[in-house]
C-alpha cells in the first residue's frame, strides 16, 4: 500500500513538473510563479491529506511526524516560522553558480522566489580571494582568483548588488579559513607559516583527493594576514557580517612545527608537547590559543564595522574540538559568536536527531540564533528531498533559528530528482517570506 502511494505521489510530481516546464516556456517567470501558487492552493484544498503530511520517521518502531517526534524527544513545539533563517552557501567548488554574472543573478533570483533570505557567498578559498584584495595582492601576489570566469570580477560586489535587490542578507563566507592547497602560491611563498605533524609532514588529504596544508593560526604573521583580509571585507563592502567555518582551526595531529613547540615550552617550563596529539591538555592548549586569536579578531571586526554579524558554521562540538581544535562552545560563552550554524551532515535520521539534542546546542540557543546546516547533496552523492524535508521539519520542531543548505548547486542541479520537482518542494517547504532572526527581537530558547 505504502509503495503504491509513493509511486502515485512520484507520478503526480512528475506530471506537475512537466506542466511547469511547458507553462514556464510559454509564459515566463511571472507566469510560472502564478501557476505554482495556484497549484499549491489546489493541493491544499483538494488534497489535504497530502499537503499536511510530513516526512514520517521510525523511532522505536513508531511512525511519527516531525512534531510528534519532537514531543517524544523532549523538543519544543513549533512556534512561528515567519522569522526563520533560510540560507544557502554559494561556492565555486563543484558549482557553476559563481562563474558568470548571469549564473549568479539567475541563482539569486530563483532563491528569492523560493523564499530564501540569506546568502553565504565564498570569498576565500584555494588560497585566493573572490574579490579584488590589496591584502591578498601583497601577500599572495594576486588580488583575485585568476581562474577563468572568476578573474577580473568582484563576485562579492555582484552578490551584494543582486541580493539587495531581492531584500536578502549577504554574509560572506571565509570558506577555507586556515587551509590552503599545497601547491598554492600562498603556501609556496610562505612555507614558514605552515604547521606540521610530529613527523614533520605538512600535507593533509581532503577527501583522499586534494592535498592541503594548514596555516598556523598561532603565528602573528598568519593572524595579521587573516585579520587584514576580514577587516578589508567588513570595511569596504555593504555586508551584513562575516562567516567563519570548520576550517578556522587546524587538524589536531598538527601543531608540532617549531614555532608552536617553542611557544608550548615557554609556557610549560621547557617541557615538550605530548607525543599523543589527542592528549586532552595538548588539545585544549592549542584550542585556547586559537580562541585567544578569535577574540582579537572579533574586536578588530567590531572596530571596523560595529554592525557586522560574526557568524560561525562549525562541525558538531566534540568533533570540532577534538579533531580541529575549534572550541566553539567557549567562543559562544565568551560572546564571540552572534550566529551559529552547526553543520549536521547526516544520512541517518537518528544521528541527525542525536546531534540536535546535544546540550551545547541548547546552551547556545539561550543566547544567540542557532541554525542547522543541512546537506542538500554533493557531486555524485545526491540527497533525496524527502530526507531534506525531514531534517528541516525536525529542526523547526526544536525551535531553532532555521537552516542553511550546503550547497546551492545540489539544491536542484546535482540531484537525482527533476530540478523543478525539487524547486516545487522547496517552495512548499518555505511558504511565504520570512525575516531572519537576530539578537534583538527573537526568543531562541524553549519555554
Amino acid at each position: 500500500m505504502r509503495k503504491s502511494m509513493e509511486n502515485y505521489v512520484s507520478k503526480l510530481f512528475n506530471y506537475w513538473a512537466n506542466s511547469l516546464v511547458l507553462f514556464s516556456q510559454r509564459y515566463g517567470r511571472q507566469g510560472w510563479l502564478t501557476f505554482l501558487f495556484s497549484l499549491t492552493l489546489t493541493i491544499i484544498i483538494f488534497f489535504p491529506s497530502i499537503s499536511n503530511t510530513q516526512e514520517v520517521v521510525d523511532l522505536n518502531k513508531e511512525k511519527l511526524t516531525g512534531t510528534q517526534l519532537a514531543q517524544k524527544t523532549g523538543a519544543c513545539a513549533i512556534k512561528d516560522i515567519s522569522r526563520e533563517l533560510r540560507g544557502v552557501w554559494l561556492t565555486n567548488i563543484d558549482s557553476e553558480v559563481l562563474f558568470s554574472p548571469r549564473n549568479l543573478k539567475d541563482a539569486i533570483a530563483s532563491l528569492a522566489d523560493l523564499n530564501f533570505n540569506t546568502l553565504y557567498p565564498t570569498v576565500w578559498n584555494w588560497g585566493y580571494t573572490l574579490y579584488p584584495s590589496s591584502v591578498a595582492k601583497a601577500v599572495v601576489g594576486k588580488a583575485v582568483d585568476p581562474t577563468e570566469g572568476l578573474k577580473g570580477r568582484d563576485i562579492l560586489a555582484e552578490t551584494i548588488q543582486q541580493g539587495r535587490k531581492k531584500g536578502m542578507t549577504v554574509i560572506p563566507w571565509f570558506e577555507f579559513g586556515f587551509m590552503a592547497p599545497a601547491e598554492s602560491e600562498l603556501a609556496q611563498r610562505h612555507p614558514e607559516w605552515l604547521t606540521k605533524r610530529k613527523d614533520g609532514s605538512t600535507i593533509w588529504w581532503e577527501g583522499k583527493k586534494h592535498q592541503r596544508v594548514w596555516l598556523n593560526p598561532l603565528r602573528p604573521e598568519v593572524q595579521n594576514f587573516i585579520t587584514d583580509l576580514i577587516v578589508e571585507i567588513v570595511s569596504n563592502y555593504d555586508v551584513d557580517g562575516i562567516q567563519l567555518d570548520d576550517h578556522f582551526g587546524f587538524p589536531s595531529d598538527f601543531g608540532y612545527d617549531e614555532f608552536t613547540v617553542e611557544l608550548y615550552k615557554q609556557e610549560h617550563g621547557g617541557k615538550s608537547p605530548p607525543e599523543n596529539p589527542k592528549d586532552p591538555e595538548w588539545v585544549q592548549w592549542r584550542a585556547d590559543k586559537i580562541t585567544e586569536y578569535v577574540e582579537q579578531l572579533f574586536y578588530a571586526i567590531k572596530d571596523a564595522n560595529p554592525q557586522a554579524i560574526i557568524s560561525l558554521s562549525p562541525n558538531p562540538y566534540k568533533f570540532s574540538l577534538q579533531s580541529f581544535l575549534l572550541d566553539w562552545r567557549k567562543w559562544q560563552q565568551k560572546g564571540l559568536v552572534e550566529e551559529l550554524i552547526i553543520q549536521v551532515y547526516r544520512h541517518e535520521h537518528d544521528s541527525f536527531v542525536r546531534e540536535l539534542n546535544q546540550p551545547e546546542i541548547k546552551e547556545a540557543q539561550e543566547h544567540i540564533p542557532v541554525g542547522i546546516g543541512i546537506l542538500s547533496g554533493l557531486k555524485g552523492r545526491p540527497v533525496p528531498m524527502g530526507r531534506i524535508q525531514q531534517q528541516v521539519d525536525f529542526t523547526r520542531s526544536k525551535n531553532l533559528a532555521g537552516v542553511s543548505f550546503f550547497f546551492y548547486e545540489s539544491l536542484w542541479n546535482l540531484a537525482s530528482e527533476p530540478a523543478l520537482n525539487r524547486q516545487y518542494r522547496l517552495q512548499f517547504l518555505f511558504q511565504g517570506k520570512a525575516q531572519r532572526p537576530d539578537l534583538d527581537n527573537t526568543t531562541f530558547s524553549c519555554s
